[in-house]
């Protein structure tokens, strides 16, 4: 099968989280014999912030560390779909694309309905921007897959498009698990960006504080930290290093003994059950994890026994040095979590539910909603 995506980037995970999945499903797509296009805009910001800050050397890097994955850069102005899209028998358009695109995506799949075309959506935009949400043309769709239930909801209830689905997102397990370190690295690492004061309080609460009070030799990954941020995490006793290509995860987790999560707010206030992939990732790589509270109400994982939560930053606390000065409790956690990523939630799985929504959207074929 000829598969095409259209995202923002494969190429970049500068504050580009989606980059993580979709390597991982364009690489299983691969691995199964589908012949997979990525497309991307030639002035994606994510990857012109990361050749600005780290040169044409950084993404070098993703070329090494995926091989087999290539995307077509591209000109909004030139782009000639009749001629990308010949052959094509499943289309997935990622939300972050422009609203331009998306809509003549539509047109063309309304005047050649050879293939399936599918709307991916995985960010908070739906509740906190529904007015560009809404402005996505849809019409022409055959459905949105969406990373958490909530959102699929809302597609439902506002009649944004006529069908929509589940998908959540998920960890490449070819590329995260766990490696031997070659060195410790220290008790704690974060690796988030900082962001867009979704989560200043939280990161304070159950990040800072607790490595303060517990006196850990911590390291911070990521970007978008401003000045005030960066001081902060200097008062905390916390060394901050930056960007980290994705790929290099697996190796940095290794290092270190714990990793916590703290969910941005949209996430915890209006959109519960959907988990960034930073969590598939951790417990995919067996480092034990704490998290700061979010409501798992899709029952994706087993809180408890896959990672701990904590309520409160003096629970963070306690539960961060219950996890560094009791290895088997570190180990249990590990060892489960792990579990349940390979038996749930590997890009594996996810795009077997891929190939079962696009078996039963196919033509000559009745369909039906799924609700996954």
């Amino acid at each position: 099968m000829r598969v095409i995506v259209f995202c923002h980037s494969l190429v970049s995970d500068w504050n580009h989280g989606n980059a993580h999945f979709l390597r991982g499903v364009c690489s299983e797509l691969l691995t199964r014999g589908h012949d997979v296009d990525v497309f991307e805009p030639a002035d994606a910001w994510s990857a012109m912030h990361l050749v600005a800050e780290h040169g044409e050397q950084a993404l070098q890097g993703f070329a090494r560390a995926y091989p087999q994955l290539h995307s077509r850069r591209y000109d909004r102005a030139r782009l000639d779909l009749d001629r990308e899209l010949a052959g094509a028998e499943l289309v997935l358009v990622h939300e972050w694309n422009e609203h331009d695109l998306v809509r003549r995506i539509g047109a063309h799949r309304h005047a050649n309905p050879h293939y399936r075309l599918l709307f991916h959506d995985t960010h908070h935009r739906s509740v906190t921007d529904p007015r560009s949400m809404a402005a996505y043309d849809l019409r022409h769709y055959d459905g949105v897959l969406a990373f958490g239930s909530v959102i699929r909801d809302l597609y439902r209830r506002y009649g944004w498009a006529a069908r929509a689905w589940t998908w959540h997102e998920a960890a490449d397990t070819r590329a995260f698990k766990p490696l031997a370190a070659p060195r410790p690295g220290g008790d704690l690492v974060w690796i988030g960006n900082w962001g867009d004061e979704e989560r200043t309080a939280e990161l304070h609460e159950y990040l800072l504080s607790p490595v303060r009070a517990l006196g850990l030799k911590a390291t911070v990954h990521g970007v978008r930290y401003p000045h005030e941020a960066r001081a902060a995490l200097r008062a905390a006793g916390i060394d901050y290093a930056g960007w980290l290509p994705n790929y290099q995860v697996p190796a940095v987790f290794a290092r270190y003994a714990v990793t916590v999560h703290v969910p941005r707010r949209p996430y915890v206030a209006a959109l519960p059950g959907i988990p960034a992939i930073r969590i598939f990732e951790a417990l995919a790589c067996g480092i034990p994890l704490v998290s700061a509270p979010w409501d798992d109400c899709e029952g994706l994982f087993e809180p408890g026994a896959d990672f701990l939560i904590a309520r409160n930053g003096a629970e963070m606390t306690r539960m961060l040095r219950a996890v560094l000065e009791e290895p088997g409790l570190a180990l249990r956690l590990s060892q489960h979590g792990q579990r349940t990523i390979l038996a749930r939630h590997s890009c594996a799985h996810r795009v077997d539910e891929l190939l079962e929504i696009h078996a039963e959207l196919a033509p000559g074929r009745q369909t039906r909603e799924v609700n996954a």
